[in-house]
């Protein structure tokens, strides 16, 4: 921990990284987005070509290798700007505009990032200059359309802060308590069958006590809760 430490803390001094302002602790613990599978685009604006790749990260060391990686892929372009947004909070916000002018690449990338409500996710835009300048404005458009064309080849999913439950019933509630949870959506993660019937399911933190109340109901009573874990889960 101490190292990762000393590493994060020598690269904003090296200048590797900006640092975007901080992201304060949200209430209610909303849902967020991951990348399930990463992606790559290409657009192209007077002459120049910017190439996106957007990867899962969960720390900044897996984001920074992923941007060397992409500097030695693409050895002879003339930018590799970047972006990166960590933990379930947006707690770490790391940008950069590699040479280019201040504000037009990296902020305008992060920017895309937040507002699709993803989170441990890095995108590094590559740019092999056309010879045509494009402005402060065009630029951060640019950057910022290639992210979302990188975007457009991504698998994402959604990930809530959550229970994972254990219920117990008998034969004679369990139909009942199927359609429900079919009605809302929701697919069981394990079920067991022996003298009575177990089901294990995932569900919003914020809706677990009014889930509670209408699976009670629809086993006439014959329904025992328990929690076993809390946090965030993809469902």
């Amino acid at each position: 921990m101490k190292k990762r430490e000393e590493q994060r803390k020598r690269r904003e001094e090296d200048g590797d990284f900006s640092r975007a302002p901080s992201a304060q602790p949200l209430s209610g613990e909303p849902p967020y987005r991951i990348l399930k599978k990463g992606g790559e685009g290409e657009i192209t604006e007077k002459k120049s070509r910017f190439l996106a790749a957007v990867r899962r990260v969960e720390t900044q060391e897996e984001a920074a290798a992923f941007l060397e990686e992409r500097k030695k892929k693409y050895w002879d372009a003339a930018h590799h700007t970047f972006a990166v947004v960590i933990g379930s909070r947006a707690q770490i916000q790391r940008y950069s505009d590699d040479g280019e002018p201040g504000g037009t690449a990296g902020r305008p990338m992060l920017e895309v990032l937040l507002g699709e409500g993803l989170r441990d996710a890095a995108v590094v835009v590559t740019r092999y200059f056309g010879g045509t300048l494009l402005g402060t404005g065009g630029l951060a458009r640019a950057y910022a359309r290639a992210v979302k064309e990188g975007l457009k080849h991504c698998e994402t999913g959604t990930v809530y802060f959550g229970q994972e439950i254990l219920i117990r019933t008998d034969y004679n509630g369990i139909g009942n308590i199927l359609y429900r949870l079919k009605q809302r959506g929701i697919e069981p993660t394990d079920s067991r069958y022996t003298d009575a019937v177990e089901l294990t399911l995932r569900t919003a933190a914020r809706e677990s006590e009014e889930l509670r109340k209408e699976l009670t109901q629809a086993a006439a009573g014959q329904l025992a809760w328990e929690v076993q874990k809390t946090g965030y889960f993809e469902m």
